[in-house]
């Protein structure tokens, strides 16, 4: 039970894909978990599976690009949990929101959608979470699923590597700033993983399988292990870093 007695927010996504993973992950290792989700039903049905497994969990909906709504999660969490330990912001991706092209043939539209639903969210629900933790005087934890875009080349992805890059420096700083308080953030950083929203925008999980050195797709609750161990104090002289889940694929050089 590595989080046991841990009061965790999982916002962007919680009911769904690596967030619902997650959630069920927090629940089973002893965290009280208020879980997120644009969709209201998604956020109880998560919530719902957590306290049948034995947990104690709580939705919360609303809509990542709105302040106030990012605003309002917070608020709900340390108003059901009695305050917050963990902040884990999940949403984030390119093709589910925007085509993927070439840099020129981006609009400003585009990018700004992208940096809305990766970066942007992110940095107010820190912000707020930082906030609480800073007023609770006991530190806290954060953890931000990123991506190995953000630390390879993304050909028709720039947008969205650029915005994980962000992610990692939105995490040294934090940590930089905010050590000495006992707060710290990293960013778990995904490769393929075989989710159902990458399933459905993506017709070449085939050919990425050939470009991954351990010769399959990733597991959301692989990518959630990776958030336990960054959440948990396990990981309590880890502050700033990234830790790849990407089965090798960012260990590739340009010849093979």
């Amino acid at each position: 039970m590595r989080l046991t007695g841990k009061r965790a927010l999982v916002i962007g996504g919680g009911g769904a894909g690596i967030g619902r993973a997650v959630t069920n992950a927090f629940g089973a290792e002893g965290a009280a978990v208020t879980i997120a989700d644009i969709s209201a039903e998604r956020a109880a049905e998560a919530a719902e599976a957590v306290r049948l497994a034995g947990g104690t969990a709580y939705p919360v909906s609303g809509d990542v690009r709105a302040p106030a709504d990012i605003e309002a999660m917070v608020d709900s969490a340390v108003e059901q949990l009695g305050g917050l330990d963990v902040l884990v912001t999940v949403v984030g991706g390119q093709v589910a929101f925007v085509p993927a092209v070439k840099l020129h043939e981006m609009t400003d539209e585009d990018w700004d959608t992208i940096y809305e639903v990766n970066l942007r969210y992110v940095m107010r629900a820190v912000r707020a979470a930082v906030r609480v933790f800073l007023d609770q005087g006991s530190g806290g934890t954060i953890v931000s699923v990123g991506s190995v875009t953000g630390l390879m080349a993304a050909p028709k992805q720039a947008a969205y590597g650029v915005m994980k890059a962000g992610l990692v420096s939105l995490a040294r700083t934090v940590s930089a700033e905010y050590a000495a308080d006992g707060i710290r953030m990293n960013v778990a950083a995904g490769g393929a993983i075989a989710t159902a929203v990458a399933n459905e925008h993506t017709d070449t999980a085939g050919e990425w399988v050939d470009e991954i050195p351990v010769g399959r797709l990733g597991r959301s609750e692989e990518m959630a292990e990776a958030v336990i161990y960054l959440a948990s104090d396990a990981s309590g002289y880890v502050a700033g870093q990234q830790l790849v889940v990407d089965g090798g694929v960012s260990t590739r050089g340009p010849f093979g």
